[in-house]
């Protein structure tokens, strides 16, 4: 019931449209209709000059046409007619077939802009848990499911509805009994359908849901052929790939096969149908009991009944799908947007930063931090060490307010981070993931995505901070060069560093770095961090590095291990005291030593 309803909201708006395209179908049908009624009247009273009662105004029609003998001289006027008739009703199909297509093009582009902005609004943990491919099978396919059936089928069915109920009526005006003969199946063919609309629906669920595994992986695939290529797995996704689409396959034949029985037990049916009628009429009118003429009504019009009764099918195997289509968009539809707090504030984003008892986990019963407590004061740079899962992203993270802590106090100069909105609180904390996602744009268009009134000579000031100016500048077009989608055509250092220099032209008074310095060397790596500590020494800056000369030029250094604090201080202090500091920083030292030995043994 509620994918119904969908389905007529998603009308709203529309509905004149459609009114008037069933009106247009409704008069196309009963004009259908008509041309069977003509041909009676030429066969049997024109030609074998039998009398027919007519309705007067068709009565004075015929009589301005010269009589019954005036159009057995003159034929032509009841083709004409019959012609007439063709033409109107072409013209009626015409003028539906337009309103209803253009009420279902506008209910897709709204559907598929409703979509879009829905799955903007998700929480990022959703976007997180999502699988891409079928996020875009539900916006694409389930859509033009929708489209498709709101298009054609649902005009169909007032159509088949209009000519069952007059095809009906004037049987039985001209003879109760073969108009018994002639609806005899329909019963059997609506029985029929229904059962059938039930089987195709879970049919075409499971294979609608394999669709979208298959575009997932196709996704994936096409995602990471970098990955794939390096390590050789070409052979493996080929068979991955490959189990999914047999799975499909199979889905596929089998609602396949569902859909021939229906077709071909329907059409016995719709066959047996006629031939019974035909006989039937051919026995009563040699008999005469009826006359050639109501014959050629009954098997004109069992003809005409038929095929939209058993179009019923198609129909609802049509609806059946549309049902699962709406089903799967009202699945993202209903899942709840993030929350925006009502009492929230545009604060001020400077001062101290404090985390006080700081509890947080993404699932229930399972802590990622564990009573975190620090203080940074305004200006200041933290680095921040830890092992894999130790819970440095999701530390940052919070500093965004892409999750909301479970316990404790996060404060901006003594504002409740809770309290400060979501939208204000991103545009003043710049983060830059250490796997930058640049859009296929060029250069320029990327850097000022952040802030699109940025002038030039901000986007050159940005680039320069971020180490990047003078390689841009040796490009043929330089901040005109097209990077490829997601910035294939840039190296990973170059990617990393326009990712930077994007984040640093929004003026941030938060700036994070979440280990987005590893794919540019050492020399790189401190050149971009001169240029930041140059800047204005209001902006707070996080640092999430495994290099120890990155770390140790911090003002502040946090150790985290499972969650928790081990550690905290200056390079100093740390690289005194025994801990996990300590071993990376005598690893590290060491290393670099060897490095220098052996160059100088080299020269």
């Amino acid at each position: 019931m509620k994918r119904f309803k969908l389905l007529i909201k998603l009308m709203r708006g529309n509905r004149l449209l459609y009114f008037g395209s069933i009106i247009f179908v409704g008069l196309a049908t009963l004009l259908s209709l008509v041309s069977p009624l003509i041909m009676r009247f030429t066969l049997d009273n024109v030609i074998y000059g039998k009398s027919m009662e007519l309705p007067a105004f068709l009565d004075r029609i015929v009589v301005g046409l010269g009589g019954i003998d005036g159009l057995r001289r003159n034929l032509w006027i009841c083709g004409l007619a019959l012609l007439a008739i063709t033409i109107v009703n072409g013209v009626f199909q015409f003028v539906k077939g337009r309103w209803s297509a253009a009420a279902s093009e506008s209910i897709a582009k709204q559907l598929r802009d409703d979509l879009y902005d829905h799955i903007q609004r998700l929480p990022y943990d959703s976007h997180v848990k999502a699988e891409t491919g079928d996020l875009i099978q539900r916006c694409t396919s389930d859509v033009e499911t929708v489209r498709r059936f709101l298009s054609v089928q649902l005009v169909e069915l007032g159509r088949a509805i209009i000519m069952l109920v007059a095809a009906i009526f004037i049987m039985i005006k001209i003879d109760k009994q073969m108009t018994l003969a002639s609806v005899l199946v329909v019963p059997i063919i609506f029985t029929f359908a229904f059962v059938f609309f039930i089987k195709v629906q879970k049919a075409f669920l499971k294979a609608d849901e394999s669709e979208g595994r298959l575009s997932n992986i196709l996704q994936e695939n096409l995602t990471g052929v970098r990955v794939v290529r390096a390590f050789g797995r070409q052979v493996y996704e080929d068979e991955k790939f490959d189990r999914q689409n047999i799975e499909y396959r199979d889905l596929v034949n089998k609602l396949i096969r569902l859909l021939a029985m229906y077709w071909s037990l329907s059409d016995g049916l719709a066959l047996f149908q006629i031939a019974l009628v035909v006989v039937l009429g051919v026995y009563r009118a040699s008999s005469g009991q009826i006359t050639f003429g109501d014959m050629n009504v009954f098997v004109s019009y069992v003809s005409m009944l038929l095929w939209p009764i058993r179009q019923m099918g198609r129909i609802l195997t049509d609806m059946g799908k549309t049902l699962v289509s709406v089903g799967r968009i009202q699945e993202i539809l209903e899942r709840p947007v993030e929350s925006q707090d009502e009492d929230s504030v545009e604060a001020p984003i400077n001062g101290d930063i404090v985390f006080e008892n700081v509890d947080f986990e993404y699932e229930k019963g399972k802590p990622i931090l564990k009573n975190l407590s620090f203080r940074v004061k305004q200006g200041q740079t933290v680095a921040i060490l830890g092992p894999t899962g130790s819970g440095k992203s999701s530390l940052v993270h919070l500093l965004q307010r892409l999750y909301d802590y479970t316990a404790g106090s996060i404060t901006i100069g003594g504002v409740e981070l809770k309290k400060i909105d979501k939208k204000w609180l991103r545009r003043q904390v710049g983060l830059v993931l250490q796997e930058p996602f640049l859009y296929s744009k060029t250069i320029k268009e990327n850097i000022r995505i952040a802030r699109p009134s940025a002038s030039d000579e901000e986007v050159y000031q940005a680039s320069r901070i971020a180490s990047v100016h003078d390689v841009i500048s040796e490009f043929e077009k330089g901040y005109d060069t097209p990077v490829g989608e997601k910035g294939v055509t840039l190296s990973g250092g170059q990617k990393q560093r326009v990712a930077i220099a994007r984040t640093i032209i929004n003026d941030c008074s938060i700036l994070i770095f979440d280990d987005s310095l590893s794919a540019v060397d050492t020399e790189t790596d401190a050149a971009i961090r001169r240029e930041l500590n140059k800047r204005s020494k209001e902006i707070s800056t996080f640092i999430i590095s495994h290099r120890v000369t990155t770390l140790a030029e911090a003002d502040l250094i946090l150790v985290l291990d499972e969650g928790r604090l081990i550690q905290s201080g200056s390079h100093q202090d740390l690289s005194q005291q025994p801990g996990l500091y300590q071993r990376i920083w005598s690893i590290q030292n060491s290393m670099e030593e060897e490095g220098a030995e052996d160059e100088a043994l080299a020269l």
